[in-house]
């Protein structure tokens, strides 16, 4: 498998890669409803004014079906072989979900919010609930996030933000050859991808190509990093296609994020790994 080689290649990301499969066979393993894929032309009005699909009303039905789904992956984990302080944490997170219903009886449901918004509810361990929360919300919304790109005119979006969850961009891809060359970004929690200007900053905007460098980085199967001189952001690039599960997926590519902060670049990409 191309990801066994690309472990041997980058050995230092053997132990995160070892929790994210254990991560993946939950989430899969988890039987979870599948989500109700709204009506789009209810929407029509909010995607002409920027606002993304799940912050939208005509969302509600969906966030709703997504509680259990991030409430079922957090207990399922309980009952596997994980280091002792991410179990420690794994039950001090299951604790915030299953509150009293006395005390809290809607935790699920603002946890969800919580993760679209970072607002309204306060877990004991924050990185946790966002790397396992949008994990689960990207597996149970993978059908609407499908009908979504199906439905939507790319040329009517063109955001630095997703289009489905409003993040930032974890890293972008390249498609095409010149001068058609097209670049699309990539949320790294809900998975959506999305058209971008090719020449622009995706952070804040600038378009002077004097200040829109390239970092490429020899014996990284087509990953650079593309930085913007005016804000120092920059973005993890695939310029490549055919490895996209494994080359997008954020976490193989951490050694990029370190390499990008010893430079003076600063990470502005939304990310479910804190560094």
């Amino acid at each position: 498998m191309i990801q066994d080689v690309w472990l041997r290649q980058h050995p230092y990301l053997g132990s995160l890669a070892a929790i994210h499969r254990e991560v993946e066979r939950a989430a899969a393993a988890t039987p979870i409803p599948a989500p109700p894929v709204p009506d789009f032309n209810d929407y029509t009005e909010d995607f002409a004014a920027g606002v993304p699909l799940l912050m939208s009303a005509s969302s509600a039905a969906i966030l709703k079906s997504a509680e259990p789904a991030v409430v079922a992956l957090v207990d399922s984990l309980l009952t596997k072989s994980l280091p002792e302080k991410l179990m420690a944490e794994c039950q001090a997170l299951s604790a915030n979900l299953h509150c009293d219903v006395r005390e809290d009886a809607h935790a699920p449901q603002r946890a969800v919010a919580w993760l679209l918004t970072n607002e309204g509810f306060t877990p004991e361990h924050p990185g946790l609930l966002r790397y396992l929360g949008w994990i689960a919300l990207a597996r149970h919304l993978s059908p609407v996030v499908a009908a979504f790109t199906n439905w939507r005119d790319e040329d009517r979006w063109l955001r630095r933000y997703c289009p489905t969850c409003g993040s930032r961009p974890a890293m972008a891809q390249l498609v095409g050859n010149d001068p058609e060359r097209q670049r699309f970004l990539s949320c790294g929690c809900c998975g959506t991808h999305w058209r971008f200007q090719r020449t622009a900053c995706p952070f804040c905007e600038n378009k002077d190509d004097r200040s829109l460098a390239v970092l490429s980085i020899e014996g990284e199967a087509g990953l650079r990093l593309d930085y913007c001189e005016h804000c120092d952001g920059y973005l993890k690039t695939y310029s490549g296609m055919g490895n996209e599960p494994l080359l997008l997926a954020d976490w193989t590519s951490l050694h990029l994020d370190i390499l990008a902060r010893d430079r003076g670049l600063k990470r502005m990409a939304t990310s479910l790994y804190d560094l």
